[in-house]
């Protein structure tokens, strides 16, 4: 199991997203892309959710931060992701299972969260009791960048999915 980092709270201040080409032309005869940035835990409901489902983040993970239940281990999973994303700390403790969740969490605000691709699912269903997903994460610093890849065990308690914990490959 992955140690969890544990200390105090701290997350990143900005969170940006590229959208798609402007049709703009650069000097290198690319496409432009539009950036928008964002205070942290602050996204437009109508922007593109940063768990890159394709769904608007009013419906998709901004629910799910605002106190809904996650229907899925997958859902859950992208929540937790687009969280990291945004700077919530407070959502990935509360969507943490009480068993195995750390008192504080830090989070490391040189690092963004840029793409989520779900790997696989096992179980984790609207009817099932537990499940797991393996996801790969690519992450960047200014001086570096990476892939995390793991596989992440959750279960469902009274209607609610939980982060268990996860075997990073």
């Amino acid at each position: 199991m992955e140690q969890r980092p544990s200390g105090r709270v701290r997350a990143p201040d900005v969170f940006c997203s590229i959208e798609r080409p402007t049709g703009r032309r650069t000097g290198a005869g690319r496409s432009a892309r539009a950036h928008r940035c964002y205070r942290a835990g602050v996204l437009p409901d109508d922007q593109r959710c940063p768990c890159l489902s394709g769904n608007p983040y009013g419906e998709c993970c901004g629910p799910l931060h605002a106190g809904a239940a996650a229907p899925t281990a997958e859902r859950l999973m992208r929540s937790r992701f687009s969280a990291f994303a945004l700077g919530l700390p407070e959502y990935l403790l509360r969507s943490w299972h009480p068993t195995t969740r750390p008192d504080e969490l830090t989070l490391d605000p040189a690092q963004r969260w840029t793409r989520l691709d779900i790997v696989a699912t096992r179980s984790g269903g609207p009817f099932d009791s537990a499940g797991q997903v393996t996801f790969r994460a690519w992450w960047r610093t200014d001086d570096d960048r990476g892939t995390l890849e793991e596989t992440s065990e959750f279960v469902r308690e009274q209607g609610r999915w939980f982060y268990v914990d996860g075997v990073v490959a």
